[in-house]
């Protein structure tokens, strides 16, 4: 799959800003998108985060395979990296809080033996675009104070915003980073809605959603679609070429794969999470 000119001039200032910034907060909460827990990962942060503590928030918890939410943030939290899952529009104030104050415990004693005891503890929300950092803010904030939309790159500026009588949160851009080393990483962003739709190839992005189906959510495809069996057997090129038919789009396949990915985000087939925990770790889990 072939992207191009995504990286727009926003992305370079946003990390220049978010690089000012982050001597200004206690905290991190990385966002990352529950489907794609790895993939919705920006490789840059390590180095822009460094030492600085963070916790990784797992959004749209909803939308990912329930059993795999928590495989997620149990692989996190045995690899030292602090993590929860949430359903970003019903973020809890409490259950973010709860971790915050978990992983800042050192640093707030510090502060209380110092008869410090009523200081906002400043968090800074970052994450790649259209991974949910605007609608949870408003959900924890309790008002529309940062713009949303089911499409990457809403949120142009930074903006500070107080959460509950603990918190003052930094609203920052989404950050892509400048090339995909894993060309699957990218079929991944994509069907996520993290890439603008005008970037890609529709149809490369839909042949991938119908083959990670067919693999692992066979029957969600079948019955979403009325599919017979031969059907859901058949090259996921045919498949696409046969859902194209059953939508009524004649031979306009990218309208079809239009559809077929807008329907996946959606939640129309069902949960599902298109990472996998790494074989060693599953193994450590189960027993």
């Amino acid at each position: 799959m072939t992207v191009i000119q995504w990286y727009p001039g926003h992305m370079a200032k946003a990390v220049r800003q978010v690089k000012e910034n982050l001597k200004m907060v206690d905290v991190v909460l990385e966002l990352v998108d529950a489907r794609l827990p790895e993939s919705s990962r920006n490789p840059q942060l390590e180095e822009i985060l460094q030492n600085k503590t963070n916790v990784r928030v797992l959004t749209k918890a909803d939308l990912a395979d329930p059993k795999l939410n928590q495989a997620w943030v149990n692989y996190y939290e045995q690899n030292g990296q602090p993590a929860i899952a949430i359903n970003s529009n019903q973020g809890s104030l409490k259950t973010i809080e709860k971790k915050i104050k978990e992983v800042m415990a050192e640093k707030l004693n510090k502060r209380k033996e110092k008869g410090i005891l009523n200081q906002r503890i400043k968090v800074m929300c970052i994450g790649i675009p259209n991974v949910g950092k605007s609608t949870l803010l408003n959900h924890l904030v309790k008002k529309n104070v940062a713009q949303t939309g089911n499409k990457p790159g809403v949120t142009k500026t930074q903006q500070w915003l107080k959460a509950g009588k603990t918190l003052q949160l930094l609203d920052t851009p989404g950050i892509l980073w400048p090339k995909f080393e894993d060309p699957l990483v990218g079929k991944k962003l994509a069907l996520s809605g993290a890439i603008k739709d005008t970037l890609y190839a529709k149809d490369d992005v839909a042949l991938y959603g119908l083959e990670y189906f067919v693999e692992n959510h066979s029957q969600k495809l079948m019955e979403r679609y009325h599919l017979s069996d031969q059907e859901i057997h058949d090259t996921t090129v045919n498949l696409l070429l046969n859902l194209t038919k059953k939508f009524g789009f004649k031979d306009d396949y990218d309208r079809a794969s239009e559809r077929l990915i807008f329907e996946i985000r959606k939640g129309k087939l069902g949960r599902f999470t298109l990472d996998d925990i790494p074989e060693k770790q599953v193994t450590n889990n189960e027993n």
